[in-house]
């Protein structure tokens, strides 16, 4: 039973993080979050939410300054102050804010919010055991092989739900009748933007796709799509 005590603390541990975590998140996104009230963007999400079937898809103004769109674990969809600010300096067009508006919401129906959080917990839980069974045999770097390794894995998971929530964005955005050409475009805004390059990290070290390759994907979907 010993033996396997390290393992059963990690996953104890994993679970506390994800639960602390969840909580910590919604306590912050209820406190510096308004519901949006554009009424062009609410156009543009009436259109989407009509695609869906939907009454209505609700989006909030999360108050920090960086560029960036958010689902929550709870379903909630948030674009940035960062992002909206953007919007209203006319950097970005409706349309564009809107494609970031759906590809949240891929996020949201194709789970990726809530498996993050527990995919989060298993994360915690697996660097933990990695680094109590390698520092046995490596004293003192066992901690930094499973930080590194974890953060791999969590790289290439995300890497892989951005493509996905793009490509359900872009089905969305074609049935709502504004296209992917927002879409595309956006992308080759975001760079600036954000202030993010990322041009000398290699794709597989980071947790967003690049760039080029997102935009070949979604043209690549719609010219498959049209035929």
């Amino acid at each position: 039973m010993l033996k396997f005590t390290p393992l059963l603390l990690a996953i104890v541990y994993g679970l506390a993080m994800y639960h602390f975590s969840a909580w910590r998140t919604r306590r912050e996104l209820d406190s510096a979050s308004t519901e949006l009230a554009d009424p062009t963007l609410r156009a543009l999400t009436d259109r989407m939410a009509r695609a869906l079937d939907i009454d209505r898809i609700r989006v909030h103004i999360y108050e920090v300054a960086m560029v960036n769109g958010l689902a929550a674990p709870d379903g909630r969809i948030f674009i940035t102050r960062g992002f909206f600010d953007r919007y209203r300096n006319k950097e970005v067009s409706a349309e564009e804010l809107a494609s970031v508006i759906a590809h949240e919401l891929g996020h949201v129906a194709l789970g990726h919010s809530r498996r993050r959080m527990t995919d989060f917990a298993a994360q915690n839980a697996m660097r933990t055991a990695i680094a109590m069974v390698l520092n046995r045999v490596l004293p003192g770097i066992g901690a930094l092989i499973g930080n590194g390794l974890m953060s791999l894995l969590a790289a290439r998971l995300s890497r892989a739900d951005e493509f996905e929530a793009d490509a359900y964005a872009s089905a969305l955005l074609v049935k709502a009748g504004i296209g992917t050409a927002p879409q595309q475009s956006l992308f080759h805004k975001l760079e600036h933007l954000t202030g993010a390059k990322g041009g000398g990290t290699p794709a597989w070290l980071l947790s967003h796709p690049k760039t080029e390759l997102r935009i070949a994907a979604i043209a690549a979907n719609e010219a498959r799509w049209s035929q």
